[in-house]
């Protein structure tokens, strides 16, 4: 199968990133965020095609996108209207609360990733490598000297990717009673220093 990368989102493909994005972390946001049409809606509503690498197979079809936080957003957060256009005024509000109490966090130090989603029958077959490689490529056009990203304790098969691509753990935070809700115990922030390309 060939995979070609792009930076952004054809609109087009909106439907298929948002079913992507929820394959891939509907599991730890899955009580917060379901049921599953609403958080689909959701994620179609919000998500950035100025905040994202999308990789295409040879028809075309999305089977992998990287997502990213700037000064001016990130991929898939949205904001209190959209909670509350999705959810109506309380469901919005409690979701938006907890998942602020989750991640309210800001790097202006590091190009921060906000999500690597990589379809299920196309995982192990190198497209995680391909979106980070343009990833690094990106936050080095941006001026950044380092990536950053967070990994839940529970998805060890994503934590060994970025080891073998050279990064490294720098803490590790427990959401305490937050793990009821989001089906993890901790999240382990891990850090690469970019090194621009020869000429």
């Amino acid at each position: 199968m060939a995979v070609t990368i792009f930076r952004g989102l054809d609109p087009q493909l909106r439907p298929q990133a948002a079913r992507l994005y929820w394959e891939a972390f509907g599991g730890k946001l899955g009580r917060v965020m379901g049921p599953d049409a609403r958080a689909l809606a959701f994620f179609r509503r919000v998500i950035r095609a100025d905040h994202c690498i999308t990789a295409l197979d040879d028809a075309g079809h999305l089977v992998g996108i990287a997502g990213y936080k700037t000064p001016k957003g990130s991929f898939a957060s949205g904001g209190w209207a959209d909670l509350t256009a999705t959810y109506g005024a309380w469901g919005g509000r409690w979701r938006g609360l907890l998942l602020w109490a989750l991640n309210s966090d800001v790097d202006n130090d590091r190009f921060l990733i906000d999500g690597i989603c990589v379809g299920r029958m196309h995982r192990g077959k190198g497209v995680g490598s391909l979106l980070l490689a343009a990833l690094y490529d990106e936050a080095l056009a941006r001026g950044y000297h380092s990536i950053r990203l967070d990994v839940v304790d529970s998805n060890w098969r994503a934590r060994a990717l970025y080891e073998r691509e050279g990064f490294q753990a720098t803490r590790t935070a427990t959401i305490g009673p937050l793990r009821h809700l989001f089906g993890f115990d901790s999240a382990t922030t891990m850090v690469r220093p970019l090194v621009p390309r020869p000429d």
